[in-house]
């Protein structure tokens, strides 16, 4: 199988997850942290997705899936123990044409989750197209030891310059070589050694004057 990779937007959009027990929980953590509308349809749940419903964060139906549950849906994940129900899920999706994730069985989804190491607008997806998931994991903490929290801080600083530059009239093909020498001049490091002199001389050097750190990074984490 050769999967087409995408970043798929689902902020605002209706997606159900059937099965309330840890992997359910899980998928739903990350649907929420996407913006998803999120439905959570089983008999029995872990108590975190119960406090949740509570708080409405989500929609909770204590009770078993039916076909209908499907319906004005955006996608759906089934992360029951019971494999009949869960194809039966799988089928019910394929009827409608709709995106449908079967957790830990590659060959019942149309779509299937990566391993995630996320640093703010920073994402790295992992996946050995459903071969080993045991080694996309490896893979996982690997690169998030690589990749630590002064990227997605990076970003933000980033995404407020080029808002900046685009502000002005700036055509964008002229912004990648400010940014490559941004990078070139280490600022990574300098953003990791918290080291705000430094992070304000290159900024001032390679894009004038008017560029602070602090307010970038303010204005960048804004925008998210």
């Amino acid at each position: 199988m050769k999967y087409y990779p995408i970043h798929l937007d689902i902020n605002g959009q209706n997606c159900l997850v059937v099965g309330g027990g840890a992997v359910g929980q899980r998928k739903v953590n990350t649907l929420l942290g996407c913006g998803a509308a999120v439905t959570v349809v089983s008999p029995e749940v872990e108590p975190r997705i119960e406090q949740m419903a509570e708080e409405g964060r989500i929609k909770l139906e204590r009770r078993t899936y039916t076909t209908s549950d499907l319906d004005g849906k955006f996608l759906v994940i089934g992360a029951t123990d019971d494999n009949a129900l869960n194809r039966k899920i799988s089928w019910d999706a394929g009827r409608k044409k709709m995106l449908c994730n079967i957790a830990d069985v590659p060959d019942a989804c149309n779509f299937i989750l990566p391993s995630i190491v996320h640093r703010g607008d920073l994402i790295i997806a992992i996946s050995t197209s459903g071969s080993s998931p045991a080694l996309a994991k490896r893979l996982r903490k690997d690169l998030e030891a690589v990749y630590g929290d002064e990227y997605g801080e990076l970003l933000s600083v980033m995404k407020a310059i080029r808002q900046r530059l685009l502000s002005q009239a700036h055509a964008p093909e002229a912004h990648k070589p400010l940014f490559e020498e941004l990078l070139d001049g280490n600022l990574v490091h300098l953003v990791q050694e918290r080291d705000i002199p430094g992070i304000n001389a290159l900024l001032q050097k390679v894009l004038g004057e008017g560029y602070d750190f602090e307010e970038l990074m303010a204005t960048g984490e804004q925008a998210n």
